[in-house]
């Protein structure tokens, strides 16, 4: 089945990275002269997408405008004959269709998930976080969607390894090898388990694909830590019922959500384009010698 929508939150406040995020959304500050979620975006074109739904909430207006067309700009560009930034700008607003749901309350990602029902209805959707950055030669939502189309399963959650004592920053899932593939069938999944307490180390950074059923169990869930109703309690109750799948995707991810990961992958980004990576090396050479003289 052809996916062709995806829910991409984007409503909380940003506040690991204050003052920045003060008036500009964590989602639009620039690796490179990209806006993370434009990266985040792309990963949707090149799986297939054709829609993406954007849970907002006040003061991210400049995501939707991103995408959107800018008359202004396109004339002065046009006017002083800069034909790359006209192309690179006409490109970014044509890249797909974009809607915005408003989440009036930050009640967690459960909750903004569910914002989406509307728009879903039963289709089958991909869910991508803002603030995650995958980098692989097949995207990774398309890794996952390929696995759904295999497997023909009710949902597929994306996971990686992580260290065991770094089980207490993410979703664990519990499952037992399909064909001992890097598939699992899912029995169980925990949020934020201490080390002693996780049942193994295949964590869940952001990247699913459900079909509309998931919203009857967002619909049942109860608010867990924190007081939000967490999307890992209703991928947990489907997963008792329904054929819900994970998945060890292929890729780099960098968690943009914080300001080493936002580091992290701002320099790994430099390192792979063509035009800075010497630069960027010279750089960092630069300052090691300083602080090793």
């Amino acid at each position: 089945m052809h996916i062709k929508k995806a829910v991409i939150p984007v409503a909380g406040k940003g506040t690991r990275f204050l003052p920045a995020t003060k008036e500009t959304p964590k989602e639009m500050l620039p690796i490179l002269n990209y806006p993370m979620i434009h990266y985040v975006v792309e990963e949707a074109v090149l799986s297939g997408i054709e829609q993406i739904v954007f849970i907002t909430s006040t003061g991210k207006e400049s995501i939707e405008n991103y995408f959107d067309k800018n008359q202004a700009l396109e004339q002065f560009l046009v006017a002083n004959k800069k034909e790359k930034e006209l192309e690179m700008i006409r490109k970014i607003s044509s890249m797909i269709e974009i809607t915005t749901i408003r989440q009036k309350e930050q009640l967690g990602l459960g909750h903004a998930v569910l914002c989406a029902s509307s728009m879903m209805g039963n289709e089958d959707f991909a869910v991508i976080l803002g603030d995650d950055l995958v980098r692989s030669s097949v995207p990774v939502t398309k890794q996952l969607i390929d696995i759904k189309d295999k497997y023909k399963s009710d949902a597929v959650i994306g996971v990686m390894e992580v260290p065991k004592e770094e089980t207490d920053k993410y979703g664990i899932i519990e499952g037992a090898a399909i064909d001992n593939s890097k598939s699992y069938k899912m029995t169980n999944m925990i949020e934020k388990p201490k080390p002693s307490d996780a049942p193994t180390n295949l964590a869940t950074p952001g990247r699913y694909i459900f079909s509309g059923e998931i919203f009857e169990y967002l619909k049942k869930i109860p608010r867990g830590i924190g007081g939000e109703y967490q999307l890992t309690d209703a991928i947990c109750m489907m997963a008792k019922e329904k054929n819900v799948l994970a998945h060890i995707f292929d890729g780099d991810r960098y968690d943009t959500g914080n300001v080493k990961g936002y580091l992290n992958a701002t320099i790994a980004f430099a390192l792979e384009n063509k035009e800075l990576r010497n630069y960027t090396l010279e750089i960092m050479r630069g300052y090691l010698e300083k602080s090793n003289s």
